[in-house]
């Protein structure tokens, strides 16, 4: 395995870099920077805001092999390198960037101010289940993904009250490279760092959606009891009306939650 490359995007007004906090945020599976735009845009005055994409997702170049988890946390970390060497930062993630995000806990606590896991959990799926799409995309492509994803993604009816964040976020899925997302999966198939939560040592938040199928309310109470037991602050918040994409769904509350909190514990 080679690490996988990950570009970002700032999505916080042009400045210098370095005069506010930093604040990096990751993707969902088959997304792109496009999810936090409008929570990035609330948050922007205060804090840098970068986003990165999945390898093969929104501007990250595909992945010719497999990588796992940690492997995009320490591509998470060169990146941060790239644009503000040795800085620390606080970090949030969603789903497959918010596993990312306790990779980087576990392994690059250091460089973390705070932690904010996302509609995520320390195992998400089955390793069966997750094989299984990969080799699907593989052969299909990323549009055979756009009805389930749909499904899974939004709570009840938010595709109708907001069609244009849904409906960008689908073609981000819909031109996603399909090795890229395979990839995805199996690095997914493989993250289980259950045993390892104790040793994050970075004040965390845990945000799940109520009507979240696939990482649901007890996924973030997982996660804050097992980085609790190690003695660092945790704090589980759930969003109703919310489903796998919190801050796209819900901006203002994400937004405010994280500020709050980055306010709070950062360190």
């Amino acid at each position: 395995m080679t690490k996988p490359t990950v570009k970002a995007v700032l999505l916080s007004p042009q400045r210098e870099l370095g005069a506010k906090p930093l604040l990096v945020v990751g993707p969902s599976l088959g997304t792109s920077t496009v999810l936090w735009s409008e929570t990035a845009a609330l948050l922007g005055d205060e804090y840098d805001v970068i986003g990165w994409d999945l390898p093969g997702h929104g501007i990250s170049p595909a992945a010719t092999e497999g990588f796992d988890v940690p492997e995009l946390a320490d591509a998470v970390v060169d990146l941060v390198e790239s644009v503000a060497p040795g800085a620390r930062f606080h970090y949030a993630g969603v789903s497959l960037g918010g596993a990312t995000g306790l990779q980087l806990g576990i392994k690059h606590g250091d460089r973390l101010r705070s932690l904010s896991v996302q509609c995520s959990g320390a195992k998400l799926g089955t390793p069966e289940g997750w094989l299984e799409r990969a080799e699907t995309v593989r052969k299909l492509g990323t549009p055979v993904m756009i009805q389930g994803s749909a499904e899974r993604w939004f709570a009840k009816g938010f595709m109708d009250r907001q069609p244009d964040i849904s409906s960008r976020l689908l073609h981000a899925l819909r031109d996603a490279d399909r090795f890229g997302y395979s990839f995805c999966c199996e690095a997914l198939a493989a993250f289980d760092v259950r045993e390892q939560l104790g040793s994050i040592t970075v004040p965390t938040q845990a945000i799940a959606g109520v009507e979240d199928t696939v990482a649901p309310p007890p996924f973030a109470e997982a996660v804050v009891a097992g980085v609790s037991a190690g003695g660092t602050f945790a704090v589980a918040e759930a969003l109703d009306g919310v489903g796998h994409l919190a801050p796209a769904e819900a901006p203002a509350v994400v937004a405010g939650l994280m500020r709050n909190f980055m306010k709070e514990n950062g360190l």
